[in-house]
């Protein structure tokens, strides 16, 4: 494997070359920021002699570029007095080249080995694969690498190009969270990486995804918590990745208390697998409430703070690498950059305490520069950090029409991780007109398309047909931006979708003050989706895999749900009625696995007085218990009938003998068929759940012993199949470790830092240090 290094920033260079040229020379070189450090980006003294390193990364530079730059540095060279000089470049070089640098640089060369070309860099990295490793984002940019990252992104939410994810990979700055994150990820198989917003919790997981995907695992993404989750095979190693587990705006209490038993058991499950790991992000105070109100995330069996990684703490020098390799990347026009640097800005955006690498992304993307000048850019920048909500206020408000306002909305209520632009233009097209006729404004048929053109690159991604905000910070501004009781009201009006309904009023009631004659307005106006619900499919063909089917709306137990929360709100009597013809009429069924425990614990709650008044209580209880009784009848797992007993349990008697009975009979099927399908199972921990599952629910049934034992028997056998061919996995082979982490890191370093942003002179530090004020510039 031969790099290029041009994925790495001057600095990442620098970082590389003394690592590797010291393991060569069995040497330790301090380090040196880059800048006008007088031809030191490494020194190692010993016994009186002292050894100079430079690193110049010119790569895709002409030779004669680089001729300069050594002209320029032999006055700096010869002043040093040096007994050994050693050059690394990233520039390519003929023997012809090496002989032409080693006269420019004079007699402190004593030899032309003592030039390291990108050759002779890739020889070493051949010979310590360890010091390779270390550098992950040098790993993680080979070609190799980039193509299993590309062939993974099958499995992915979005799909992701080359480029991207080299983009991504290129404006990463290592910081030690990585190594935790990596070792808590090791020992546990778990890791759950929790952090306020915008801190870096999905870059981190990502990278940390990346490094698997390298190493040859399989890579498996889980969007949301009624996507359930992907089968273990113990014979493969897998990473599974959950980013936002628990929701990005706020936590979803209802959603929660149906699925973090789910949560709860997947975590065990990978615990316990050779060669899984686990990949979770939230935010931190989502984290907190879920884990305070939550039994199961709560339970100190699972103790699941033990794969907590808080991040978002960073050093002074991890910050001001970040915003560099921002700066450096996307190739911010030399103008904007000196603004910066001119109007002392860096130390300050840097020191806020609003930093945020969010917001950084944010303030370097192209469609802020197209908005504003290199004059403006520094107080524009530092009044982002003071105001993040500012960031898109003024481009949503001012710089785009209504039509594209539209468009942005109506995303904000799809996916949290983007949506196909079909389902986004159906969407679109009920709320577009609907709002341009109540303001008096001109619509056309082709406004989707226009609205779709004018916001690529600078509001949203268009990725494999799917349409997502192409920065996080866009979907936090306009959380703010739509807490509006008439705008809610508009969107609950023009609801295509029940999950798209669920969200609007997900949106309603997160720690919302609305007087409670506005909600009973916005619930009434769900009543066009409501009368839907009966028609509207759960799953629907996958437009990319049409053999596959996946979860396209909210489940059944679910609609019914908001139906009841609908009728409290508004006291719209139609509701009720609706609650009645979608138990009977479910589009798609129920599913058992799906929804099987939610349906009891509302059969439940209608019967104990939970949701007392509400007119059908006792019909749709009847109806939704005959529900459960079908599906426990019908073809189930043995983790299915232990969570619907589980509920059984907790129901306090309000359910009727028949749902016992149902459930009896359905444990003695599955204990006579225990030995069927066995063959598709590849899990041993699955495994294992049913053995537990069949142990805790037999006696129930009142089955002897004799026969259960048989069952598991069957079970067991399977599992030394499983076992036999299964080896443990060994972790990646990546340390994460920053050998360049200075302990101290002041105004002068950071000069010497961002000094090859502007040029190769020598700048003075004061540039750098805080200036008293700027003038106000609007942002």
């Amino acid at each position: 494997m031969a790099y290029s290094f041009t994925n790495l920033s001057p600095p990442e260079f620098e970082d590389l070359a003394r690592d590797l040229i010291g393991r060569e020379l069995e040497v330790r070189f301090e380090a040196f920021c880059q800048g006008p450090d007088g031809g030191l980006d490494g020194r190692h003294a010993s016994g009186g002699a002292s050894t100079i390193l430079q690193a110049k990364h010119y790569a895709g530079s002409a030779f004669a570029t680089l001729k300069r730059a050594m002209i320029r540095e032999r006055s700096s060279i010869d002043r040093l007095a040096l007994d050994r000089y050693i050059l690394a470049t990233s520039r390519r070089l003929s023997p012809q080249n090496k002989s032409a640098l080693a006269k420019i640089i004079g007699p402190a060369l004593q030899s032309e080995g003592d030039i390291f070309s990108p050759d002779d860099l890739n020889t070493l990295l051949r010979k310590y694969p360890d010091v390779d490793k270390a550098h992950i984002k040098l790993w993680l940019s080979s070609s190799a690498v980039l193509d299993r990252i590309i062939r993974a992104a099958t499995h992915f939410f979005t799909t992701m190009s080359r480029a991207e994810v080299e983009a991504k990979v290129r404006v990463y700055a290592p910081n030690a969270s990585f190594k935790d994150a990596r070792d808590k990820l090791e020992a546990n198989h778990v890791v759950i990486i929790s952090g306020p917003p915008g801190v870096g919790k999905t870059t981190l997981a990502e990278m940390l995804s990346y490094a698997y995907i390298a190493d040859n695992w399989e890579f498996i993404a889980i969007r949301s918590l009624d996507d359930g989750f992907a089968a273990i095979v113990d014979s493969k190693k897998q990473v599974f990745f959950f980013d936002d587990f628990l929701g990005k705006v706020g936590l979803d209490q209802r959603a929660l208390a149906s699925k973090d038993s789910d949560i709860a058991k997947f975590i065990k499950r990978v615990g316990a697998t050779k060669n899984a790991r686990f990949i979770l992000t939230t935010r931190a105070h989502i984290f907190e409430e879920a884990r305070r109100i939550s039994e199961h995330l709560g339970d100190q069996r699972l103790d699941i703070t033990k794969y907590s990684l808080d991040v978002g703490i960073y050093t002074r020098q991890i910050k001001a690498r970040i915003l560099y390799n921002h700066l450096y990347v996307t190739e911010l026009p030399a103008p904007y950059v000196g603004a910066l640097w001119d109007a002392g800005a860096i130390p300050r955006i840097i020191d806020h305490k609003n930093y945020n690498p969010r917001i950084i992304e944010a303030m370097t993307e192209s469609v802020q520069i197209q908005r504003l000048s290199a004059e403006v850019y520094p107080q524009a920048f530092i009044n982002a950090l003071d105001n993040p909500h500012d960031i898109w206020d003024k481009a949503f408000r001012r710089h785009i029409g209504p039509m594209c306002q539209h468009l942005l909305i109506t995303l904000f209520f799809c996916s949290e991780y983007g949506v196909e632009a079909d389902e986004l233009r159906a969407a679109f097209s009920a709320l577009h007109p609907y709002m341009c006729r109540k303001y008096t404004l001109p619509f056309g048929a082709k406004d989707f398309e226009e609205a779709l053109k004018i916001l690529e690159g600078g509001f949203v991604a268009i990725k494999g047909g799917r349409v997502s905000f192409i920065n996080p910070s866009l979907r936090d501004y306009l959380t703010s931006y739509l807490d509006d009781d008439d705008l809610l009201a508009d969107m609950a009006t023009n609801a295509v979708k029940a999950d798209w309904a669920a969200s609007v009023w997900k949106h309603v009631k997160a720690e919302r003050k609305s007087r409670s004659d506005h909600k009973a307005i916005i619930a009434g106006n769900f009543m066009s989706i409501a009368e839907k619900f009966t028609r509207l499919p759960v799953m629907r063909r996958d437009p990319h895999e049409p053999n596959t089917y996946r979860f396209y709306d909210l489940a059944i137990v679910n609609r019914l749900e908001l139906l009841i929360e609908w009728w409290f709100a508004s006291r719209d009597e139609r509701f009720p009625q609706l609650c009645l013809e979608l138990a009977r009429n479910p589009a798609d069924g129920f599913s058992a696995w799906r929804e099987g425990r939610t349906l009891v614990h509302l059969v439940r709650d209608l019967r104990n007085g939970s949701h007392e008044g509400f007119p059908v209580a006792q019909e749709l209880s009847d109806e939704l218990e005959r529900r459960v009784i079908l599906l426990l009848r019908g073809p189930t797992w043995p983790d299915d009938i232990e969570s619907i007993y589980s509920a059984i349990d907790a129901a306090d008697d309000t359910l009727s003998g028949e749902v016992i009975e149902a459930a009896n009979e359905a444990i003695v099927r599955e204990v006579d068929d225990a030995s069927d399908n066995l063959s598709s199972v590849d899990s041993e921990s699955t495994l294992k759940d049913q053995i537990a599952a069949l142990e805790k629910l037999a006696p129930r049934a009142g089955i002897s012993p004799v026969k259960l034992a048989q069952a598991i028997a069957a079970i067991e056998s399977r599992m030394s199949e499983i076992g036999e061919a299964t080896d443990e996995a060994p972790a990646p082979p990546i340390s994460g470790r920053l050998p360049w982490q200075a302990d101290k890191f002041d105004n002068v370093a950071l000069s010497n830092l961002f000094a090859t942003l502007i040029g190769d002179g020598p700048v003075s530090s004061a540039k750098l240090l805080p200036i008293t004020s700027f003038v106000d510039v609007p942002f």
